[in-house]
């Protein structure tokens, strides 16, 4: 698919899925949050966090849910061939999207039918509510988007997750970049 047609799709597909994933998922779990100043260097070096995080970083406690979440992340971009990199830009992403919970349809508090670890939408082509509510299936999907974005090992980790996931928010992924990293070094060889 060229560029610009890419480009176009995601665009339509990210301005209706919008409203939907901002009125509910981020909004339910906004206290759940801990904010944390910057990290200017990181002991993961340039394998997981190559351009240093942006911003302040959040941190949420995981359950086991969310941890399990996180080991489908990381199985499903090793099946992929992709590497910590682009497991370190899915859990941010999932992080921003749905705090690593397999959300289903939020009823009143989503106009959109979002649904899933990155809040995907079946009216905008990411699958059957079945497939994107499968942490492996979305993973592969937004891996499949995320390998369609050109140089995307070389972005900062919002502006890949952004040219996938095109939100109304796109800078609100890296405040999950340390945390993201932090998982997967904990769980990319176990």
């Amino acid at each position: 698919m060229n560029t610009s047609l890419r480009k176009s799709i995601l665009g339509v597909a990210g301005l209706a899925f919008t409203g939907g994933v901002f009125a509910g998922p981020v909004a339910a779990h906004a206290a759940d949050t801990t904010h944390t100043k910057p990290v200017a260097v990181t002991v993961q070096g340039d394998k997981l966090i190559p351009h240093g995080v942006q911003g302040e970083q959040s941190r949420i406690d995981l359950n086991d849910e969310q941890t399990a979440n996180v080991k489908a992340i990381i199985a499903a971009t090793k099946k992929a061939g992709m590497d910590e990199r682009a497991a370190v830009v899915s859990i941010a992403t999932a992080l921003q999207e749905s705090k690593l919970e397999n959300l289903g349809h939020l009823g009143d508090r989503n106009d959109h039918d979002s649904q899933g670890l990155f809040q995907q939408r079946p009216s905008s082509g990411w699958g059957t509510v079945e497939q994107i509510t499968d942490p492996e299936y979305s993973t592969t999907a937004f891996l499949k988007g995320l390998k369609q974005v050109d140089g995307w090992q070389d972005m900062p980790l919002t502006k890949a997750a952004q040219t996938v996931q095109v939100s109304a928010y796109p800078d609100h992924y890296a405040q999950w970049e340390q945390q993201a990293a932090d998982l997967v070094a904990q769980h990319w060889n176990s």
